[in-house]
Order: structure tokens, then sequence, then C-alpha cells
């Protein structure tokens, strides 16, 4: 059964907290080794640099800082599965401060050693339960960092794609958290039984509205390998491309997801 759009899957936050700060510090890592030449380099998000993109993780994860600096909202009105959606609104204006940000914080290196520091140490005085004020709404302190691993993997997989040769390893706890967030995003905006998607070893899900199967292999199967999934759900693959280059298999009449990706761009 796909999980209710109101009850995501149960996350570990230790695990999570932990996943987050290692996938920062592999980026961190791997963005000290830049050349002035690299960081000049375009990536595939439109007129973001590598500088731009390196400088927008920073802020994506210093924001977590922030949100804990701020009075604690009254209640949490978002979940992790709502977050894309709802943030997708202020696009421009995140494309616009990192932007700026890259262009007044030339030493990134500081900058993510900073971040991290700051990050580190606020996580460590928070307990469970708390509520923070977001960009987009009231949300679960350990809900929001789910949504900071689809951040750090995502642009990860941006920036070894834009700079030849770079390899930034992928923390496994929050590469799986990623896959499953998004989904389990899927299974919620497409609910039903009609449809398994399989992202081995990380996630199974059904979704789209149709005749549900009991016993056996489901009628229609679509199968994946996890950066492929998350590629399919970011909009940076599409999806008869994956057909075509056997990324992804897709089997019964129910089986195209073409008309429900991306989830997020």
């Amino acid at each position: 059964m796909p999980p209710a759009r109101n009850r995501p899957r149960s996350h570990d936050p230790a695990r999570t907290r932990n996943a987050v700060l290692a996938q920062f510090g592999n980026v961190g890592e791997a963005v000290g080794t830049l050349t002035a030449e690299q960081f000049a380099l375009p990536t595939r998000l439109g007129a973001w640099t590598v500088r731009d993109l390196a400088a927008h993780l920073t802020r994506a994860v210093e924001s977590v800082s922030r949100a804990l600096e701020r009075p604690e909202p009254a209640k949490a009105e978002l979940n992790p599965l709502d977050h894309a959606s709802a943030t997708a609104a202020y696009a421009e204006a995140i494309a616009e401060d990192s932007h700026t940000l890259a262009e007044a914080d030339p030493d990134i290196t500081a900058l993510y050693t900073r971040v991290g520091q700051r990050i580190t140490a606020a996580l460590a005085t928070v307990g469970a339960g708390r509520v923070i004020d977001t960009r987009a709404g009231g949300m679960m302190l350990d809900d929001y960092l789910l949504t900071r691993t689809i951040e750090l993997v995502v642009h990860t997989d941006d920036l070894n794609t834009a700079v030849p040769g770079l390899d930034i390893p992928y923390d496994r706890h929050a590469l799986a958290t990623c896959v499953r967030l998004l989904a389990d995003t899927l299974a919620a905006r497409a609910p039903g039984g009609a449809t398994e998607v399989r992202i081995p070893p990380y996630a199974v899900v059904q979704c789209v509205e149709g005749p549900r199967h009991t016993r056996g292999t489901p009628p229609n199967v679509v199968e994946t390998d996890p950066m492929t999934w998350i590629r399919l759900a970011t909009g940076r693959l599409e999806w008869a491309v994956a057909l075509d280059e056997a990324k992804v298999s897709a089997s019964g009449e129910r089986a195209d997801l073409s008309r429900l990706l991306p989830l997020m761009g």
C-alpha cells in the first residue's frame, strides 16, 4: 500500500541528521578542490554556474540553522511530501539569492566550513519535536531535514555532471532517503494500487488508480536504478529518453509515468 499523504513513512531522525551532515561534508570537501575555471563552468540548471550551485547548497543547509533561530511556530503545517509543491513558487527568489551569495562570498571553501560548523552545533542542541518556520510554512525540524537530503543528493549529481572528473560520493542513507521521499511523493500524488514502482535497493511503492493486484507479479511494473529515478523525478531526465536508453523498464498499460513526472523541477 502506498503511504497516505498525511502519514509519510517513518524515518530515523538521528540517521537523517547524520546523513545531512555527511553529505554536506562530502560536497564541501569536493568543492574545496575546484579551480576558478571549474567554478565558472555552466550547469544543467539554466544560467546557474558551478559557483552558484555550490553557494546554493550552503544556503539550503544554512536554512536549518536560521530557522532554529526564529520563534517556533505553533504547529507544523507541511509534511515532507508537500514541501516540493509548496516551495515551487519561490524558485526565482532562491536562484537570485544563490547567485547573490556566490558573488558576495568568493571563498566558497570557508563558507562551507562556517555553515557546516553552524548546523552541527545547532543540531547538537535540539531534540525531537521541534517545529521550525520555513519559507513555505511550519514544519517539524526532522521532516525539514528529510527535504535537505533531496537538495544535497540532487545537486551533488548536478555538480558531478557539470565538472568533468568530479566524483562526489553519496552518503548511503542520504541517497536512500532521497529516493524514498521522491517515491512516496509519487504515490501521494497518484494514489492507487495499479502500478508498482521499484527502485532497488531502496524503495517500492504502489500508485495510479486502477485494478489492484493482490498476489503474484503486478500487471503494471516500473523499475529503475536510484540515480535514474532521482533524475526522472526532478526533471533532469525525460521519461521517453530513459526508456530509449533502457535506463527504466515499464510493463503494462498503466506503467507510463510520463504524465506524472517530474515531481519537482
